[in-house]
């Protein structure tokens, strides 16, 4: 079989229907008729059972597009692997990961990275609560992922494209004056001790702070619910961090969102870091 007799054949076996077929391909109706009669004239054997209404696998096309479809896949992603190698994007790529939830919650851009770059494979990491940016201080990691912005007092340090956005919670106690709130603005703030969660940034960085920072995310979670503090979360909190002990109060709409953006040592953006932040951009 000729390549555009594989992709004739696998595009009819999957849309079952000539007309579709032809417009997914380019070609005219006829074309892709033409193409599987003369593959069953050649195999002498019917591929496809033909009524007015339907169209559909025979058995004997059944097994040879699963074999095709196989092939074809491995035969792609090799051809992928040889041009990603071409352009030098192969190896590790190490991701540090501010809120790990974001590797779940961004899939759609990891994995348009790995189907562009089959030669790279993805590894993540947890960073630092108290510093996020840590392991990519040390470069233990190639890129992190962390809350913007970025800002000119983290010198070394450049902000790539945004990755996710999210709405923000605030964590308070079961029993805080907040927790039988529907949502919460920025002035319920006002007068309470904030806790800080990673890299917050202002609106929501706000004083007074308490004495003693958290110095873990459990650390967090047991002081907030003690009634220490409140801090605000990413909205994937309500659902990551539920506990009997806590509430997540929605803040009011409008209130700025998390902007989760790629972030990289200055003069650090490899060929791998460059692709990454590529495939942040919808195809």
């Amino acid at each position: 079989m000729e390549r555009r007799e594989i992709e004739i054949f696998l595009t009819l076996a999957e849309e079952l229907h000539f007309g579709r077929t032809a417009q997914r391909l380019l070609v005219s109706q006829a074309r892709v008729s033409q193409t599987i009669a003369r593959l069953e004239r050649r195999f002498g054997v019917a591929l496809f059972e033909r009524t007015s209404r339907r169209v559909a696998l025979s058995p004997v096309g059944a097994a040879l597009y699963a074999d095709v479809r196989a092939g074809h896949d491995r035969i792609e992603r090799g051809v992928a692997a040889a041009v990603a190698a071409g352009r030098g994007i192969t190896g590790v790529l190490t991701v540090g990961l501010e809120a790990p939830a974001v590797a779940e919650l961004a899939a759609p851009v990891f994995t348009r990275f790995r189907e562009k770059n089959p030669g790279v494979e993805i590894v993540f990491r947890e960073t630092g609560f108290t510093d996020p940016l840590d392991l990519l201080r040390s470069g233990e990691v190639d890129v992190a992922v962390t809350n913007a912005p970025v800002g000119q007092d983290e010198a070394g340090f450049e902000q790539g494209p945004l990755v996710y956005t999210e709405p923000v919670v605030l964590a308070v106690a079961r029993r805080h004056r907040l927790a039988t709130r529907t949502a919460v603005t920025l002035d319920d703030l006002d007068g309470e001790v904030v806790f800080r969660a990673g890299r917050r940034a202002a609106p929501y960085r706000r004083h007074p702070e308490p004495p003693t920072p958290a110095a873990t995310l459990l650390d967090l979670m047991t002081r907030v619910a003690a009634g220490e503090g409140v801090c605000p979360l990413a909205a994937h909190a309500a659902d990551y961090f539920a506990r009997p002990t806590l509430t997540m109060v929605p803040f009011a709409p409008g209130s700025p969102p998390v902007r989760w953006v790629l972030c990289w040592r200055t003069g650090a953006r490899t060929a791998r870091v460059a692709a990454l932040a590529a495939a942040t951009a919808h195809p």
